[in-house]
């Protein structure tokens, strides 16, 4: 062969060759590669892999009654790609939006389908024709169906009974690209019971679909998230396993049946150490106050058996999402801030700090030594007085530490405090957890302040702790901030000989196969006597308690009970409110006297004083927790919300028969007497320090507002239902 015609073969081969070469890349690229982009393409059935959310687990209290719990909710979703591509196969010419989009970091206009438009022509109008339509915000479905496509459903409805359902499911194949489902939703069976503590829900977001999600699933549904309350510390135990199905579709986006199913998971059921039928006497207690706190601690174990606040709210109201107006509403007033848990805020413990001031000076040894009261303790040009010197010019003389917490005497406690000096003062007090968080399982606990402490110093450069400043730490004023859970706790250690416990809402966490996952222990912290403090000097305290309440003098009388003896110690503290002077009630407090097993802290803002105004409240949370003990059944019903108000109460008059009040649910009935604006309040026996006049009154409670899902509220387009026009006469 002439060598020319070789070549020419030669080239031919090779070019034959190379066409090959180029016609198996580009099957591969076709038949592997793209092959899922081309099968959308042909006519045909096709496989959806739809992620679902896991169902959450139960909250329940320490009895297992739920709290929070999940009922069959019945929605309608939209598949807005599916029903985008049916309405195409149907219809020649697609409506259209101009739009801009940013291209090489310039605007471009580009054209997209117009599908409020498409839905409300394909989807709407049949729905509305058996009478299942609902406006809607068309706005949210544009945006919707730009970011996800056809990855997440967009829910149209989530409130249909279940002959809406029956009677939508016997035509749902006449529906391409709209999918009806049943799904768990959260209710919170009590209302607005235990609303701090168990929190609320919000929906998943866009940025919770991870890569791997957005590859393993062709529909994608996210699990609610707690952002408040338990819900949010034990969201990860509440969360179920998710499901996953395929289901079998045909090219007009119809569904044919399910190939595959494994049903989503039941999260862990979190049981509470609160006693709700406890929660219940105590919310319905405090409900005669206008903005206040408590806690009922169990003080062999750190068991928080009821905590409540009020201002409260309905977390059933974020259920699927809060209403615009409904959110406004919550955040009129900050002052009364319902979002804001009391009993984890801070605020000037008054002379409820007198006895962590004892505490300190048992672990220095001096819990037993005498001061004299002179009616004040002179600091420069300033002085502190005592209760009785700012009312008449008295004096209390010498005084041990059981007489002094009974008469609650300010000169005692400052000359304590600087006796053993500011650090002694700053390690004594956070042997018993000031200053810093308890550890309670709840979101957005404030640690307080402690003047003299490692944040305080850091928050205040240069700042020096004088003698006034230890001195005004001493009795709970000036810089100083506590809880009313640190409260609980302190005291606790107290009545049961000097153990100190971690606080705890959550008594344990089980698996749904029975797994124990938090198990109940309670967490010892510190023991006193082991850090120097001896049990005489509890006993000191303990009985400087016991007077306050059962001796002549003494500025807890009105807690007191017949059969049964209660320990305390009152306090008010000088504060600002709404840029006004004003005052803080407290009282600590413990019992049975000789073998306690309960402690019970109260605050009460805008209070005239702890004894007046904490003092009948605390005595009718004893009587309920005691004839519990004696058999009786305390009531319990679902709550509605308290809005509270901002009113100073001078004083609460105890009620007539406390036991019968509460067998009727009628705690909150009880009279309160409204202060002037102007009048100083006070009792006698009750103790109000002088404030230095550089010295902070206090700040109010931090708003940790919620951040929800909001509803998005019907718009133009999606006014799909005509509204009713009025018939004139």
């Amino acid at each position: 062969m002439e060598p020319r015609f070789r070549l020419r073969l030669y080239l031919l081969t090779a070019l034959i060759l190379l066409g090959f070469g180029t016609l198996l890349s580009r099957l591969h690229e076709f038949q592997i590669e793209r092959q899922e982009e081309f099968q959308a393409l042909v006519p045909g059935n096709r496989t959806v892999t739809v992620r679902e959310p896991g169902i959450r687990g139960e909250i329940t209290d320490r009895n297992g009654i739920p709290l929070a719990r999940n009922l069959r909710n019945y929605v309608v979703s939209f598949n807005l790609e599916e029903i985008k591509t049916a309405y195409q196969l149907q219809n020649e010419e697609t409506p259209t939006l101009d739009r801009l989009t940013m291209q090489g970091g310039l605007p471009r206009p580009k054209k997209d389908p117009d599908i409020v438009t498409i839905v409300n022509e394909w989807t709407i109008k049949p729905l509305q024709e058996l009478g299942l339509a609902k406006n809607y915000n068309a706005s949210a479905l544009r945006t919707h169906f730009i970011t996800h496509k056809g990855l997440v459903p967009f829910t149209y409805r989530a409130d249909l009974t279940y002959e809406d359902f029956a009677r939508l499911a016997e035509r749902n194949l006449e529906f391409p690209g709209v999918t009806l489902g049943i799904r768990p939703q959260r209710q919170y069976a009590y209302g607005t019971l235990a609303s701090h503590v168990l929190g609320y829900l919000k929906q998943w977001e866009k940025g919770d679909i991870s890569s791997a999600d957005k590859r393993d699933f062709d529909h994608y549904i996210g699990d609610e998230k707690g952002i408040a309350g338990v819900e949010a510390t034990m969201d990860e135990h509440l969360r179920g396993p998710e499901g996953r199905k395929t289901v079998l579709k045909d090219e007009k986006g119809r569904t044919i049946g399910m190939l595959d199913y494994t049903k989503p998971g039941t999260g862990a059921r979190v049981q509470l150490s609160i006693d709700a039928r406890v929660q219940f006497l105590l919310e319905n207690t405090l409900r005669r106050a206008g903005r206040a706190a408590g806690v009922v601690m169990d003080v062999n174990t750190g068991e928080v058996l009821a905590m409540a606040s009020v201002p409260d709210y309905d977390p059933n109201a974020f259920i699927p999402s809060i209403s615009r107006e409904k959110l406004i509403e919550y955040g009129s007033n900050p002052q009364l801030s319902p979002f804001t848990n009391r009993t984890i805020a801070p605020f000037e413990p008054g002379s409820t700090m007198k006895v962590p001031t004892a505490i300190a000076g048992a672990v220095q040894g001096i819990a037993g030594r005498t001061f004299s009261c002179d009616g004040f303790v002179p600091f420069g040009n300033h002085k502190i007085g005592c209760w009785i010197y700012n009312k008449n010019g008295g004096r209390h003389g010498s005084l041990r530490l059981p007489e002094a917490i009974q008469q609650s005497c300010n000169p005692y406690f400052n000359k304590m405090a600087n006796n053993m000096g500011w650090k002694a003062m700053v390690d004594g007090c956070s042997l018993v957890g000031f200053g810093k968080k308890t550890g309670v399982e709840l979101p957005n606990e404030d640690p307080g302040i402690l003047p003299g402490s490692r944040s305080w110093r850091a928050a205040r450069p240069g700042a020096v702790m004088t003698p006034a400043l230890t001195a005004m730490m001493s009795i709970g004023q000036g810089d100083m901030l506590a809880t009313p859970l640190q409260m609980a706790a302190m005291v606790s250690a107290i009545a049961n000989g000097g153990k100190y416990f971690q606080p705890r809402v959550v008594k344990q966490v089980v698996a749904d196969d029975g797994k124990t996952l938090v198990p109940d222990l309670p967490k010892l912290e510190v023991d006193l006597l082991q850090s120097g403090v001896k049990e005489s000097d509890l006993g000191l305290i303990r009985e400087g308690m016991r007077k306050a309440v059962n001796e002549a003098g003494g500025t807890a009388g009105k807690v007191r009970m017949e059969d049964i003896v209660v320990a305390a110690k009152t306090g008010t503290s000088q504060t600002t409110d709404n840029g006004k002077k004003s005052n803080n009630s407290w009282i600590i407090s413990f019992a049975p006297f000789d073998k306690p097993r309960y402690a019970v802290v109260i605050l009460v803002q805008a209070g005239g004083s702890g004894g007046g105004v904490c003092g009948p409240l605390v005595n009718t949370v004893y009587t309920g927790l005691f004839a519990k003990e004696n058999g009786m059944r305390l009531p319990l019903k679902p709550q509605t919300e308290y809005k509270g108000h901002l009113d100073r109460i001078e004083a609460i008059e105890p009620l007539k028969d406390v036991l019968a009040a509460i067998e009727a649910s009628e705690i909150a009935d009880g009279e309160t007497t409204a202060a002037s604006p102007d009048e100083e309040v006070g009792e006698t026996g009750d103790e109000v320090g002088e404030v230095l006049p550089d010295t902070p009154i206090g700040i109010a409670p931090t708003n940790n507002s919620p951040q929800p899902t909001i509803t998005p509220e019907t718009d133009r387009e999606g006014q799909v239902i005509p509204r009713a026009t009025p018939i004139r006469e």
